[in-house]
């Protein structure tokens, strides 16, 4: 019935063209009789084509829409449901003319919409975004009259013109050939409900502060009471802002819960509780200051699962030195804070327990791997030597992966390869390691807490059990299943770490002088002869390596610089440019040097000797890669902007390693962070 009524229709429209053609076999004819009266016929027949071409382009839209009319008026029944149904709904044309709607679709827009394009009415719906093709559905979401709707699309067929038509309009290149049905469902309150469903999840929160013991040991006695109490308030007005119920599990730890709807306003806040803690201040010693770590699950989807995330990111955020808040949504990570140094631990507690637990270890293993961070430095090579005495006095099987021998560490490695007291394989290239290694060995990581910057990953991925010794802060892909963990960023380097739990491995270890030099070495490289990051428990771990018989003169003489190093460092401080007039940035070629990357953290350490440089970053290429060195005193946290670029570090010495970039896009992203933390109002 509906091809028989379409073909009906089509012929009744043809009818006028063919009574065109036959008007004009007749003038043919009358040429041949009356030439006069023929040019007259053939006038009025050209004229009467002219008036039926016009006709049916000015009217063809009111015909489709009467044909449409007729169609939903021709059961009256169907007509009155479709006109009264709650349901909006509508019929549009293929350019998104509205052709007829019903009573609700009229009510749901809020004015008469006849005639008027869809576009106008929604122009979130764009004109491409119509179906197009037969039975095709499309689905979108829009506001309309201050209520949010669901439109449904629908491609339907029409009366068939055979493609002889003009297009519709000027904007339209095809005919006229399709309608579509669209259907508005109001979501407004399913959205309500939605949003106030999101709004009331629980997200669990922990804060612990960091520095508790240390600071009220440095107070008097009447003193302490009122310290405690004024961190409380603190505390506890923060907390009635987001209307959070909180409880002091322990005297520095608290747990509290509040609803998903505070979240956005935390963070626009940028957790200002932190700051608002640090500058409590009672009359106590100046350097002294109290500083909190916070840790928010949010989206757990139960209530264990939120506490779980909770305790993850306070995790982080005591590995990552403290006084910062961390938020973990599933597997986004959000950093805020972390803009003062770590507070060195007055205790050995912990490294005395660390010691004892990583001699079981490697007293339950017959080989030990160890190894550093890819083109390792001489922190991460002194650790590992460290290390490696530590698995020869347990009786055990030592293995350092290296893969190359730099310039940076060929004055400590040197003094081991070839001589008579080592074995041949105490140093192992990581394609032997592959060789060697077994699921049941263990691996010691050092100077590093990031797998996939390792010397050998693999390694990683094959042993289970794994020990990380490192003192830089974490990040988001660190190392979170490992045996045991010793990772304290506020420990000046790693030699740092392995010289203390040297001290209780046991009677009997005694570290030989090479060994001891290597690792007073790593510390003097990376404290920068002692200027940064250096804290009393620094001292002691020079001093424990001094017993051992390090001579600070062979290695000062070993670590000199020689003249091509000397100028090219020249060079880049001669080309320094400041940026925002506090920030120093400048490119070390390394022309013909093995290891640039180490000279460009040097040149990086000297520029901070300039007056009124806040922070230096240093760019050279290396092996394909541009490295970037940071660093800073104490006005600029430069491990948050190197974090940003993939890298890490610490507050004051950070880098990063950027593939597939030159060294001016390097300085320009940079240069785009520094300028985006200034405008977040990160910068001082």
């Amino acid at each position: 019935m509906k091809n028989k009524a379409r073909g009906k229709l089509i012929s009744y429209m043809m009818w006028p063209m063919l009574l065109t053609g036959w008007w004009l076999v007749v003038d043919a004819v009358l040429f041949a009789i009356n030439e006069k009266a023929a040019w007259i016929s053939l006038g009025a027949t050209l004229v009467f084509f002219a008036a039926t071409l016009v006709m049916y382009l000015l009217r063809r839209r009111s015909i489709l829409r009467d044909y449409v009319s007729f169609s939903l008026d021709y059961s009256d029944v169907s007509s009155q449901l479709l006109r009264e149904m709650d349901l909006p709904y509508g019929v549009l044309d293929s350019e998104g003319t509205i052709l007829w709607h019903n009573t609700a679709f009229e009510a749901a827009c809020g004015k008469t919409v006849t005639r008027t394009n869809f576009r106008d009415l929604i122009p979130d719906v764009k004109a491409y975004s119509l179906p197009k093709h037969e039975s095709e559905e499309r689905m979108y979401r829009a506001t309309i009259g201050g209520r949010n709707f669901r439109i449904v699309l629908r491609s339907q067929d029409t009366p068939e013109f055979e493609g002889q038509l003009k297009p519709v309009s000027k904007r339209s290149s095809t005919p006229l050939r399709k309608t579509v049905s669209v259907c508005l469902f109001d979501e407004t309150e399913v959205t309500t409900l939605r949003q106030e469903n999101y709004d009331n999840r629980l997200i669990f929160g922990l804060l612990y502060i960091d520095n508790y013991e240390e600071v009220l040991e440095s107070f008097e006695e009447v003193k302490r009471s009122l310290l405690t109490a004024l961190i409380d308030r603190k505390i506890t007005k923060y907390m009635q802002n987001i209307d959070a119920v909180i409880r002091k599990l322990e005297k520095d730890k608290y747990f509290f819960i509040f609803q998903n709807r505070y979240l956005p306003w935390i963070q626009e806040d940028r957790f200002s509780l932190l700051y608002d803690v640090r500058s409590v201040n009672i009359g106590g010693p100046s350097e002294v200051g109290v500083t909190i770590s916070v840790g928010l699950g949010v989206n757990g989807g139960t209530y264990e699962a939120g506490y779980e995330s909770a305790r993850a990111a306070m995790d982080l955020a005591l590995g990552r030195g403290g006084d910062q808040a961390v938020i973990k949504d599933g597997e986004m990570i959000t950093f805020f804070g972390g803009k003062s140094e770590s507070i060195e631990k007055n205790t050995r507690v912990k490294a005395r327990v660390k010691a004892h637990a990583l001699r079981e270890l490697v007293e339950s293993k017959e080989n030990v791997f160890i190894m550093g961070h890819s083109n390792p430095d001489v922190d991460a090579i002194g650790a590992a030597i460290g290390v490696y005495r530590i698995v020869k006095h347990c009786n055990k099987n030592a293995y350092i992966v290296l893969n190359e021998v730099t310039t940076a560490i060929r004055p400590t490695v040197s003094n081991f390869l070839g001589n008579a007291e080592y074995e041949s394989t105490m140093f192992i290239s990581a394609f032997r390691a592959r060789e060697m290694a077994q699921e049941d060995d263990l691996l010691v990581i050092v100077d590093v807490n990031r797998p996939s910057i390792t010397e050998c990953p693999e390694l990683y991925d094959r042993i289970k059990q794994v020990i990380v010794l490192d003192h830089h802060r974490r990040t988001t892909d660190s190392v979170d299943d490992a045996a045991l963990s010793y990772v304290e960023p506020y420990a000046s380097s790693a030699c740092e770490l392995v010289a203390e739990i040297l001290q209780y491995i046991g009677e009997g270890l005694k570290l030989r002088p090479i060994e001891a030099e290597a690792m007073y070495a790593g510390i003097m490289i990376d404290t920068n002869n002692f200027l940064t990051k250096t804290g009393v428990r620094t001292f002691e771990a020079a001093a424990y390596l001094r017993r051992n018989g390090a001579e600070v003169t062979r290695i000062r003489k070993a670590f000199r610089s020689d003249k091509e190093e000397y100028l090219q460092k020249a060079k880049a401080i001669a080309g320094m440019e400041m940026f925002l007039d506090d920030y120093a940035f400048a490119e070390c070629s390394g022309e013909g040097l093995d290891s640039p990357n180490v000279l460009a953290a040097q040149v990086a350490n000297e520029l901070m000797e300039i007056n009124g440089v806040k922070a230096s970053f240093v760019f050279t290429r290396f092996q394909d890669l541009v490295y970037i060195s940071a660093r800073s005193i104490d006005e600029l946290n430069v491990q948050l902007v190197m974090e940003k670029l993939g890298g890490g570090g610490h507050m004051s010495v950070a880098g990063a390693q950027l593939g597939g970039v030159s060294i001016a896009d390097a300085k320009q992203k940079v240069k785009d962070i520094l300028l985006m933390m200034l405008q977040n109002g990160e910068l001082k």
